[in-house]
Formats: structure tokens, sequence, C-alpha cells
């Protein structure tokens, strides 16, 4: 991944014309710590990049599974990526990033502590008087994971978030490795009850990083507030492939508003990227 000293400035389209910005602090001015739906629940945000044909994940190829495509991995867009993480309370991931963790083949979230790039970011969070890292919340209904040792020696605070009727006995596993339960309904999560619950565990700003389902989960419960996306300027093709929702249709549709868009034409390579952000209007209210 490049280094972050290579030189390069946006410019700002919406919601007016700036040009020569620094990428460094464009999503931190956004304060999301400072927004807060009408009604009492957390602020949720989501964060995904995608290529011109809507790929968010390609096959590594035959049984390997889905990953980001490395055409469109490059630092820039990673860098917002952790300046909407260090203002999470607590950022939304799945079971199977757990699983991923365990096995080596999934990084910390939050890199503010594992790569001097991000020290300025390290340092935006002590100011604010937050934790070292967010409380990691785990959406699943099979408790198909263990807890990799790293995370529990860390004394990071982690919520599993499940149904009613997933396994006792693994939920009683999970507790005895100091890991908080929030039941959620029966059968699948119920996006609504999982943001009062959130709420009451005292947590206001909700980060997902997690995959399209849960967007799709977000999106039926109304409970997405602001979505971040990054557009980069390829066409990939291919089959198997994720893109950003996965689930059953909407309806109605969940309506957007451009909140801001900026050009970046200095990413990897001669291409270029588009960072915009969007408001949630059908979100609950």
């Amino acid at each position: 991944m490049p280094d972050s000293s290579v030189p390069g400035p946006i410019t700002q389209l919406f919601p007016e014309y700036i040009s020569g910005l620094t990428l460094q602090g464009i999503y931190l001015a956004h304060d999301v710590r400072s927004l807060t739906p009408e009604t009492e629940r957390p602020y949720f945000y989501a964060n995904f990049i995608s290529s011109v044909d809507g790929r968010i994940a390609i096959s590594d190829g035959e049984g390997a599974g889905l990953s980001v495509p490395k055409q469109m991995v490059n630092f820039r867009d990673w860098r917002l990526f952790q300046e909407l993480a260090v203002q999470a309370d607590l950022v939304l991931s799945s079971g199977r990033y757990l699983r991923d963790y365990a096995d080596g083949t999934a990084q910390e979230i939050l890199q503010v502590y594992d790569d001097p790039q991000f020290e300025d970011l390290k340092q935006w969070r002590s100011a604010h008087d937050l934790p070292p890292y967010p409380t990691l919340g785990v959406l699943s209904t099979s408790l198909d994971f263990t807890l990799p040792p790293a995370l529990l020696k860390s004394e990071r605070r982690i919520v599993v978030i499940t149904t009613e009727d997933a396994d006792v006995t693994q939920k009683e596993k999970l507790q005895q490795g100091s890991v908080e339960i929030l039941e959620c309904g029966t059968n699948v999560v119920d996006g609504r009850r999982m943001a009062a619950g959130l709420s009451e565990l005292g947590f206001q700003t909700i980060y997902s990083a997690a995959g399209p389902r849960v967007l799709h989960l977000l999106l039926e419960a109304r409970i997405l507030d602001r979505l971040y996306f990054t557009l980069a300027f390829h066409l990939l093709g291919g089959d198997p492939f994720s893109t950003i929702v996965r689930g059953g249709l909407l309806e109605p549709p969940r309506d957007l508003e451009l909140h801001s868009l900026y050009l970046d034409q200095h990413a990897a390579g001669p291409q270029g990227q588009l960072f915009a952000a969007f408001d949630c209007k059908s979100s609950s209210h």
C-alpha cells in the first residue's frame, strides 16, 4: 500500500467547489460524534469502496471466497476509513471477521496503534477522552467463532449481538471470556432492537465496517444515518462478486441526499476515485 506521504490535494465538488484541499482530516472535519438522530438511538454510519461496475469484492480464485479487489486497495481511501473508525464508540463487525482474525487473515480495524502514519489519529482519540479502541461489536446468529487470544489480552470491550434462540452453550462460553451478549430478536437480529440495546449500553456513534448483509439490516431497520462511499475508477467484471447491499428488496427504496463529494486524482496509479457521503433520508425519526 502506498505511503501516506505521497503528495496530492483533493478537490471538493459539493456542496461547493474548493480545490487544493489536503486529504488528511477531510472526514475528521465531518465530526460524526456531534451528529445525533432525532430519536434516542445511536448514530449509525457505514463505509464502502466500489468499482464503477459495483464490485466491492471479487473471487480470489476457485473456492477461495471473495475479497476486496487489489486494484482498488489504496492508502488514501484507507486513511479516510481510519478517520471514520477513530470517531466511533463501537465498530460493527461479524463472526466472519473474528474467524479471519483468528486465522491471521484479518487485521485490526482501527490501525492507529499499529501504524505510525496514523499517529495523529491516535492523538485525536486521546484528546477526545476516548478509550484507545472503540468497542468491537460482533453481529452473529450462529456464534460459530472463537475469541482470538490477542483480543482478550487487549482487554478490549466486546459486545456480541445475537438472537434469543442462539446457542446457549456458546453464549455462556463467550461470557466467560468477558464478552457482553446483546439479544435482539429471534431467528434474525432485529435492527431497531439492536439500536435500542446499544443505546442502553451507552454507545452514541456506531461505525459499520461489516459487509453488505449488515448494511441491508441497517437499511431495512431504517437506522442507517450516513453512507460513506468511495468510487474507484475501475471496471472489473467477473463472477461471483459482491456489491454494497445484499438482501431482500427494500420497499420503499431508501433515498439518499448528497452531503459531500470529493475528487481524488492521486490514488495509486493514473486513475482516480471519488469520495462521497450521503445522508439517509429514510432513517427512522
